[in-house]
């Protein structure tokens, strides 16, 4: 019944184990593997990369979508079977080896990636690792949860392995839009005009001749573990939705606001549940990733159709739009990433971003990958080409944490992502700073005032003050702007006693 899946005969007799398929990957390889968040990622040839490397000298870098599922990048940087690792990531075992400087780490905008291979010639796929859900009668691939990079990876690569996925419904075939866009600067115009808008076909096209493997697998999608929101991603998000009712009741928006997008994780998750019992209505997504609050929208009646790169859900979830696939095939399209966070397409239909920060400072810089400005967490994202292109740019991030120790609003950022010229509004639980229109000394003023927690904002308040005597547009103190950070590491916590100038 497995073979059922393959529509392409020629294909049958290049049907092999995951482990022969693996040892098509040599040392030194350039693999670009299908993946967006843990969705449609290759669930049996590379880990068996990584199997491999425990006895032989393999070594490979590694480009997907986004990031991977299960232990798949842990056992790649723990077995030693990395060399370099692109675009994003989100494991804690990789994130300790990036740092450590064992695996070298490009960090890049999800949107960049495609163009990136396709303008550098000497930046070859040796062999693209893609799932699907079935092959069509002319041997293109279906794909299975998520589009990412695929499209490109299959059409740079030398050798492609193709792994049927069998815990996925035939039934998904229909709802991707791939469209394989041209190099600069000989590219069409992207012809979405709403989030709904189809432009391409629903399979990967590729030259079967390139196909060296398939490959069977029954191991469904790594489950997205998402907590229930609490008191501080509730009030977040309230604050956002008093924000866009201000916004509709001001005549700037309508109740069905713009298309939205929304980061990943927790935050992210519960701003968008805010959503299902708001006064907005006839709602639409323009984004890269569908999480649980997707659905609930979905299943509220608040939204109406939504486009992404990948579906990303507990398990609850997942076996629930499974189960009634029907009821929302209609109203769901997968795109390859470089249209899904393409700058075109979401400045014309105008985006509202909403993505998570790890600080930002009292200016409207955002730091959004690294911890005390050197530590890679998990990595940009798509974040800066919704906030760099979108109709509102806004970044929410708890005030405080660890027990206080820690205050999120900074004087300047220990790194910086999204420089205060991309950032619209910021957000905390505490309250929201719309920062448009303000120079920065009135910036300072409003993010202290609506966004610091209690305890650190007479300190930050101190902080600008005596910063803005020495003068400038934008008042520092050189010799303290990280003092925040240092007396972090030295001592366990952001509070100072008392500031001084030195």
């Amino acid at each position: 019944m497995k073979k059922n899946r393959i529509n392409y005969t020629a294909y049958l007799d290049r049907i092999q184990s995951p482990e022969k398929a693996s040892l098509l990957i040599k040392n030194n390889d350039v693999l670009g593997v299908s993946g967006f968040t843990k969705a449609g990622d290759s669930k049996a040839v590379l880990p068996n990369v990584a199997k491999r490397a425990l006895s032989e000298d393999v070594k490979v870098t590694v480009l997907s979508g986004a990031s991977l599922g299960y232990n798949t990048d842990a056992d790649l940087a723990k077995n030693g079977a990395l060399h370099k690792r692109m675009p994003f990531q989100a494991d804690p075992t990789l994130r300790k080896s990036i740092n450590s400087h064992e695996v070298l780490y490009v960090d890049q905008h999800l949107g960049q990636t495609a163009d990136m291979l396709q303008h550098v010639d000497n930046f070859k796929i040796d062999v693209a690792i893609i799932e699907a859900v079935s092959i069509t009668k002319d041997g293109f691939i279906i794909p299975t949860s998520s589009v990412g990079n695929s499209p490109v990876f299959a059409d740079k690569a030398e050798k492609i392995i193709i792994e049927i996925n069998t815990t996925f419904p035939e039934s998904l075939e229909g709802i991707h839009d791939i469209k394989f866009l041209k190099k600069q600067p000989h590219r069409d115009i992207i012809p979405v005009l709403r989030s709904e808008t189809r432009i391409g076909v629903p399979y990967i096209k590729i030259d079967p001749e390139k196909v060296a493997a398939i490959v069977f697998t029954e191991v469904p999608d790594s489950p997205a573990v998402i907590s229930d929101p609490d008191e501080k991603t509730t009030a977040i998000s309230n604050h956002i939705l008093q924000f866009l009712e201000k916004e509709v009741d001001e005549g700037r928006l309508t109740e069905s606001l713009l298309p939205l997008q929304a980061g990943i994780g927790k935050t992210a998750n519960a701003i968008l549940s805010g959503f299902v019992n708001s006064r907005f209505k006839d709602l639409t997504m323009y984004s890269e990733v569908l999480q649980d609050s997707t659905f609930e929208l979905f299943d509220s009646g608040k939204l109406l159709f939504a486009s992404a790169s990948s579906i990303t859900v507990t398990e609850e979830c997942l076996k629930r739009i499974f189960n009634n696939f029907e009821d929302y095939k209609d109203k769901l399209l997968l795109r390859p990433q470089n249209i899904s966070n393409a700058a075109e397409v979401i400045s014309r239909l105008g985006v509202i971003g909403i993505n998570t920060a790890i600080e930002f400072d009292i200016y409207g810089n955002v730091n959004s990958t690294h911890i005390t400005g050197t530590k890679m967490m998990n990595g940009i994202g798509g974040s800066g080409d919704f906030a760099r292109n979108g109709y509102l740019s806004i970044f929410a991030c708890p005030s405080i944490s660890k027990e206080g120790r820690i205050s999120h609003i900074v004087p300047m950022v220990s790194h910086t992502d999204h420089t205060e010229h991309d950032v619209d509004i910021l957000v905390t639980e505490q309250g929201l700073a719309d920062i448009r229109g303000l120079a920065p000394i009135e910036r300072a003023k409003v993010i202290i005032e609506n966004c610091a927690h209690p305890e650190y904002k007479e300190q930050l308040m101190n902080y600008f003050t005596e910063a803005s005597k020495l003068g400038g547009h934008t008042p520092h103190i050189l010799e303290e702007t990280l003092s925040w950070h240092t007396n972090l590491k030295t001592h366990g916590t952001m509070k100072i006693e008392e500031f001084a100038i030195h």
